[in-house]
């Protein structure tokens, strides 16, 4: 472990020991004032600090390979201001029923085959039905009997339904939390902060693996992205995955209208690297994913979020409704990083973790 003392005199005092607690294990006490040190540092010296903090917990020669595919398109009833998918949005997004059973196992099938190691299932929904709950369930249970991790995005959960999704074997639920607390209800008023909270709770209580992350690039400050960060790496155990999304503005969207045509509409590479790197260092254990956005980034910028602890991605052509960069895409850009897709393992259940975070 290097030394606290090498870090430069004028940075040692706000962030040695965070980082030195940081290579060494999880806490869950972050503050604001730390996490926002972290986004100060220089942009060398936070790389180097993500990278030794990832060495420590993961392979930094692999990464992760998911898939993502839209089981139920369009037609949610929120009004999240960055998504095609919802009825506020006049996008084109033609809403569609929930796919049959057979035709999600044949897209897993493929996604496997092509390398991917969890199959990701979104549905635009508020919340699920009762009624669907029985065709959810079969889509677990035949992707996991495929030998993959499976996750799962439906919106909110009841006690019962995460229950349910624990008995058929789920692995994962995403449930992301989008922004800052104090940003949240700029961006989305059909449901809240504490709802989105209280959704992750309940999949953490029913023994499911939490996959929570957000959208960086909406017009938000860095003390956006720091309390972000923030409200993640201080809930009683981190999310086992962390996506990172870079907004996509499509037009129709509120954001996508506000923000197509304005400087902000891609927010800078460096800054969402550095977001990227303070999510590494303040949540080690965590698969920290390189989401939506990465179709247009550069293969430099995508470099330096592998750098800065980035261990997962989703690959294919397909983001529910955005464009990805595509397996062949992914493959070449792999080959001349020298790195090579994660192997699965069999996913410890939440409940069965010990300690926090891990």
């Amino acid at each position: 472990m290097t030394d606290a003392a090498t870090i430069p005199a004028r940075e040692a005092a706000g962030t040695a020991a965070p980082i030195a607690q940081a290579l060494e294990g999880v806490r869950n006490d972050w503050s604001r004032a730390e996490i926002a040190a972290l986004f100060d540092l220089p942009f060398t010296e936070l790389l180097f600090r993500a990278a030794e903090v990832h060495r420590r917990h993961h392979r930094p020669d692999e990464v992760q390979l998911c898939t993502l595919l839209s089981i139920k398109t369009g037609g949610c009833p929120e009004d999240c201001g960055y998504c095609s998918q919802s009825v506020k949005a006049d996008s084109g997004v033609e809403a569609t029923k929930l796919m049959e059973v057979q035709s999600v196992l044949q897209s897993a099938a493929q996604a496997r085959d092509a390398g991917s190691k969890r199959f990701c299932m979104g549905a635009a929904w508020r919340n699920p039905k009762d009624r669907d709950m029985p065709a959810i369930i079969a889509m677990v249970k035949g992707v996991r009997e495929m030998g993959m991790e499976t996750c799962m995005t439906l919106g909110m959960l009841s006690e019962q339904q995460a229950a349910q999704l624990a008995e058929a074997g789920l692995d994962y639920y995403n449930h992301n939390i989008d922004t800052s607390p104090e940003r949240y209800g700029e961006i989305i008023t059909t449901r809240t902060f504490e709802e989105r909270i209280d959704t992750l709770s309940r999949v953490r209580e029913a023994g499911i693996n939490v996959c929570s992350g957000g959208i960086v690039g909406m017009g938000e400050t860095r003390s956006d992205r720091v309390g972000f960060i923030h409200a993640l790496a201080t809930l009683e155990r981190h999310p086992e995955s962390v996506p990172v999304n870079a907004l996509v503005p499509i037009k129709g969207t509120v954001l996508g209208n506000m923000l197509a045509d304005t400087p902000l509409a891609k927010i800078d590479d460096i800054e969402f690297v550095r977001t990227v790197a303070a999510a590494r260092i303040t949540m080690p254990r965590s698969m920290v994913r390189l989401s939506a956005g990465r179709e247009s980034m550069s293969e430099a910028t995508q470099a330096l979020c592998f750098m800065a602890g980035a261990n997962s991605i989703f690959t294919g052509d397909r983001l529910l409704t955005a464009a990805n960069a595509g397996d062949d895409a992914d493959a070449a850009l792999f080959a001349r990083l020298g790195l090579k897709p994660m192997e699965a393992e069999e996913p410890m259940r939440a409940d069965k973790r010990g300690g926090s975070g891990c």
